[in-house]
């Protein structure tokens, strides 16, 4: 059996390594921003949660979520990233959203 970690490493040109190095910095600051606003973005819904169990308000909204589908679609777009996957993101955090809601609801309900 080989350890794929353990596998010689070509010779790469340092110039090149050390653009890599770059990228990926980025791509690691990239995603600690998308941590972090994803979590102000649950910390909001959460409070969505809150006042929608406060008021005996469904857990989802089908026409807002339709609605943030199409927005982000046409964003992803715009972005020039593909609209498919803009769509399945949102769909997960959107599950995810509701999921917390009718968690939130239910414990109102003790």
């Amino acid at each position: 059996m080989t350890n794929s970690t353990s596998a010689p490493q070509p010779a790469v040109d340092p110039a090149v390594r050390a653009e890599l190095g770059r990228l990926r910095d980025s791509i690691d600051n990239i995603d600690a921003a998308v941590v972090h606003m994803l979590a102000e973005r649950f910390k909001c819904t959460q409070q969505v949660g809150h006042l929608k169990a406060q008021h005996a308000l469904p857990p989802a909204d089908p026409a807002r979520e339709s609605r943030q589908i199409e927005r982000l679609r046409q964003l992803a777009e715009n972005a020039k990233l593909d609209p498919a996957f803009a769509e399945k993101l949102l769909n997960f955090i959107i599950s995810e959203v509701i999921r917390h809601h009718e968690q939130i609801a239910e414990d109102s309900k003790r």
